[in-house]
């Protein structure tokens, strides 16, 4: 995981590595800044000259340690503000470049692979866990550095100045870090229920926010509140339970702190007491060996600190190492076939189910046989698993058994980018970007010009409106294309598929949102000007499909009767009761 998740540092790997050289340097000052000070106290103690030039560093004035001492401390100071500044750099970077990995690996996945994970729970690796990574980063490059490196000089010097006293700082640190493990240990699974649940949190806000029209329609408003609340309470105890238990960290050090400090304290009086001629030497030293059992146990807290926070992230680190090692579930084959030389279609024995833990199939039996430039309506009840069926055909999914074909060949031989350009499919959801309708529309075809981008509008029906508009094709839409009716959404969406210019066009439920007139005229000019280009028409409505080449009747994942309009309407009580009913009863056409 750490491997995988190191690659994110790149070109701030220099960064990272200045950070713990100047913190390093840092810490020896400050370790080597109390022995000074016993100097400077025996040269006053002594009554050295200001500026004695001694022997060695042990004989120096008052005058050079007082030099000595300023100098030490702007350069740690100075080696302290670098860090600090590497540090930033490093962490900053490493989120950045860990989000867009992220990002970058996300539109790599397959329609499976976003399934698996959930819009919220992405969102929420990519914007909370991501940032305590970052926070995380920066204990580690900076405190995971420091504390150890402290934590030893100072043991060093403690033993240089107080000789066997610093055994009393030895002994504290097993127990201590005894208890700190057991705590980390217990607050781990507390934090990955948490984190669990952040996702729950941001999916309530999402479904609130994305459908607010429809809560609104039904005055929901105080259900969804109530929702939120028992989401964001869910998560407000178990945090709190978890942050109760490492709260625990501090009262800990501070009883091994004070413990610490009374012991060093009493022996060091102790042993003063027993040789008074030596008791102002005892003094100094037993002072300084209080500042570095000061830094020894500050170490440990500051140590116990980074283990909460990384605590606190493993979990988070495990989320997104989740995401980057997760492969796409689909992939070119290793000689890809770069054409695709007609819209011809064929299932053969095809049968799909969305998991391969799934007990059983979405679509099952399916053999068809689609000529190119055929136009096929496909219609049948709400989970007849129509839009299943055309997934298959521009490799959304992958069949679960036999084959899908397109141009003759098995779509799995196809380079994916090669077959998704001659097959164009305008979802069911229909999306639209922030930005003008020239850049949505040129989503088809980066590169087409203002005359073939006016021709697909007018194909699409979609001309008219757009030039009703005072910036015309320059005008702004929101993002999701909030600013403009479901019907000009998706009149627009058509258009940009029909700039693809495809061998294979797929239009699931895209006209559900236009009037029967307009619907009429974007299939008759499908007819007229895309005679080569197989259409697959998903619709609701009987008329939509009336006049196709065949019609498919889809019922519970399987193809129930495939036949003319005029033929279904005698032979398949279900596109016939489909029919009559949308009919409002009157006579059918055999009638």
């Amino acid at each position: 995981m750490f491997k995988r998740l190191s690659k994110s540092i790149r070109e701030y790997k220099l960064a990272s590595i200045m950070s713990p050289l100047f913190v390093i340097l840092e810490v020896i000052l400050e370790c080597l800044i109390p022995l000074v000070i016993i100097y400077l106290g025996k040269a006053i103690e002594n009554d050295i000259s200001m500026w004695h030039w001694g022997s060695s560093i042990k004989d120096l004035g008052i005058g050079q340690y007082a030099i000595i001492l300023i100098a030490m401390a702007i350069l740690s100071l100075a080696c302290g503000a670098l860090a600090g500044a590497f540090c930033a750099n490093a962490s900053a970077g490493f989120a950045k470049n860990l989000r867009k990995d992220l990002f970058y690996k996300v539109q790599e996945f397959s329609f499976e692979n976003i399934d698996k994970f959930s819009t919220s729970s992405l969102v929420t690796r990519m914007t909370t866990d991501v940032s305590n990574a970052q926070f995380s980063y920066m204990m580690v490059v900076r405190m995971a550095f420091r504390c150890p490196v402290m934590l030893v000089f100072s043991v060093v010097m403690a033993f240089v100045i107080g000789g066997q006293l610093a055994w009393i700082f030895i002994a504290v640190i097993p127990p201590l870090a005894i208890l700190l493990f057991v705590i980390m240990k217990k607050a781990m699974p507390l934090f990955r229920r948490v984190f669990k649940k952040y996702d729950n949190l941001n999916e309530s806000v999402q479904e609130n926010v994305k459908g607010m029209r429809v809560v609104k329609s039904y005055v929901r408003e105080e259900y969804e509140k109530q929702k939120f609340n028992n989401a964001s309470d869910s998560l407000c105890i178990d945090f709190t339970k978890a942050e109760r238990l490492l709260a625990w960290s501090n009262p800990v050090m501070q009883l091994f702190f004070y413990g610490v400090l009374s012991s060093v304290l009493f022996v060091g009086c102790y042993v003063s007491l027993k040789d008074p001629n030596n008791l102002m030497d005892m003094t100094w030293e037993i002072s300084q060996l209080v500042v570095y059992g000061m830094q020894v146990l500050m170490s440990l807290m500051m140590l116990s600190m980074v283990f909460v926070m990384i605590t606190m992230s493993m979990e988070s680190l495990r989320r997104i190492d989740e995401v980057l090692q997760e492969g796409s579930t689909l992939h070119n084959p290793e000689n890809p076939v770069y054409e695709v030389s007609d819209g011809s279609i064929d299932f053969e024995n095809v049968a799909f189910k969305y998991s391969a833990n799934a007990e059983r199939n979405v679509l099952e039996n399916i053999d068809l046989h689609i000529k190119s430039g055929e136009t096929i309506g496909i219609i049948g009840g709400t989970g007849s698993s129509k839009t299943s069926l055309v997934n298959l055909v521009s490799r959304l999914y992958d069949a679960s058994e036999g084959c899908v074909k397109v141009g003759g060949r098995d779509v799995r031989e196809y380079d994916i980018t090669t077959l998704r350009n001659q097959v164009a499919v305008v979802l069911q959801k229909n999306m639209l970007f922030s930005g003008t309708i020239k850049e949505n529309l040129r989503w088809g075809d980066e590169n087409a010009t203002d005359e073939e981008i006016e021709e697909a509008c007018r194909l699409a029906q979609a001309d008219e409106f757009v030039r009703s508009f005072p910036d015309g094709y320059n005008t702004h839409i929101e993002q999701g294309g909030t600013n403009v009716s479901g019907g000009q959404k998706q009149r627009l969406c058509i258009a940009r598929a029909l700039l693809k210019k495809p061998k294979v066009l797929i239009l699931d439920d895209s006209t559900s949102a236009v009037d029967t007139k307009t619907d009429a005229l974007i299939r008759k000019g499908f007819k007229e000007y895309l005679p080569e280009t197989t259409k697959l028409i998903i619709a609701q409505r009987t008329s939509s499909v009336e006049d196709a080449d065949r019609i498919i009747v889809m019922d519970g994942g399987k193809i129930n009767a495939v036949g003319t309009h005029k033929e279904l309407l005698k032979s398949n009580a279900i596109y016939s009761e489909v029919y009559n009913s949308q009919n409002k009863g009157g006579k059918s056409d055999e009638e």
